[in-house]
């Protein structure tokens, strides 16, 4: 029996988009599904309430960040990531590989793993696929993440296949290493950057270890989004139909809608919080910068068409104050209404694809957001 279980509900005779439903051992979530990142064990300024309230059904944390602080020890000891964050629903935690090649201006590859520097102190530290799974198994995630290179944008086809061939390598041994398969479910990570040789290659190599979920990892990292689009579209039928599909790091409306039609199951992004900070709101009819001075005076909500929290509480004239003289009242309001505009957006996805018109409702969308006109502001 595996820990993680994909219900196929219906699939859109306009689009070929899925409706599914994952089985966790902390309950089970809808897709295809929006997860608010919470990278150190909190989506930011949110409460677990909070996320409740808004429908959330699954949750991201960082298996980098946490193992820094306070360490998976701690967290392990405290009964696991969900007692510790009081969070029952279900988790799930990405390896860490990203934050490596991210964060860190020292690193240095070789077979047995990665030697890098600690981000904030400098302190030389060491993981590798078997440490990964380690720190995850003390956390207790329902969803796992394998140990992947992520190779920068743009890479040569050589570096690539390299990269692809090791990421290949370092999956099987993760595989090996995770100590918990009856009550953590394992995603490998399928890479190949642009190359569809190479998708096509690590998608085989990945789906012959049988991983209960894949996820497509090394898009929405600087490429244009016809790419994204063009690798997701090559790259979905390789998998398996019966196992959920995770497209890492997006979370932009036109791109969660786009990817939804090119049958990806789950999404994660720190963006609706991140430009939160920034007092800029994702609305019915396009981006919001509350911070501009045109709102000083506006005493409506920041969307007239939304019904979360912050918009049936307060006006754009108060978030606005707010934002500008850095009070955390202010993040946490644009924080809300930014997560449940997304967690909505996907709520009325699914309805478009249980209806057979996921096209249609694409088309309105781009239309009233702006996204077909040719300078379309994006996030």
């Amino acid at each position: 029996m595996t820990a993680i279980r994909y219900e196929l509900i219906k699939t859109c005779k306009q689009t070929g988009a899925r409706l599914g439903r994952v089985h966790t051992p902390h309950g089970s979530f809808d897709t295809p599904a929006f997860m608010p990142v919470g990278t150190l064990a909190t989506v930011k300024t949110m409460s677990p309430e909070d996320l409740k309230e808004m429908g959330a059904g699954i949750i991201l944390s960082n298996t980098y960040h946490l193992w820094l602080r306070p360490g998976h020890e701690i967290i392990k000891e405290a009964g696991g990531l969900h007692k510790f964050m009081n969070w029952d629903r279900a988790i799930l935690t990405d390896s860490g590989g990203f934050q490596v090649f991210s964060l860190s201006e020292f690193r240095k590859i070789e077979e047995e793993g990665v030697h890098f520097r600690n981000h904030m102190s400098g302190e030389k530290l060491f993981l590798s696929p078997e440490k990964a799974m380690e720190i995850q198994n003390a956390l207790g995630s329902d969803i796992m993440m394998a140990f992947d290179e992520c190779p920068p944008y743009p890479a040569t086809f050589d570096y690539m296949k390299k990269s692809v061939e090791r990421t290949s390598r370092w999956a099987e041994r993760c595989l090996n290493a995770h100590a918990r398969p009856e009550d953590q479910g394992l995603f490998g990570i399928v890479q190949g950057g642009e190359y569809e040789e190479l998708r096509k290659q690590s998608a085989r190599d990945l789906t012959s270890l049988d991983f209960p979920g894949y996820a497509i990892g090394g898009l929405s990292v600087g490429e244009p989004k016809d790419i994204m689009n063009r690798m997701l579209e090559y790259t979905t039928p390789l998998l398996p139909p019966n196992k959920p599909r995770y497209l890492m790091g997006v979370g932009s409306p036109d791109s969660l809608i786009d990817g939804s039609i090119r049958g990806i199951d789950m999404f994660d992004c720190v963006l609706p919080t991140r430009i939160a900070r920034n007092g800029t709101l994702m609305t019915s009819t396009g981006r919001l910068v509350v911070k501009n001075a045109q709102f000083t005076r506006d005493f409506g909500p920041i969307d007239e068409n939304c019904d979360c929290y912050t918009c049936r509480n307060y006006s754009r004239a108060y978030i606005r104050h707010l934002i500008k003289c850095d009070e955390t009242f202010g993040i946490r309001l644009t924080s809300y209404h930014n997560l449940y505009f997304l967690l909505r957006l996907m709520e009325k996805v699914r309805q478009a694809i249980m209806e057979d018109r996921l096209g249609d409702f694409r088309e309105e969308f781009f239309e009233r957001y702006g996204f077909n006109k040719p300078n379309a502001k994006n996030f």
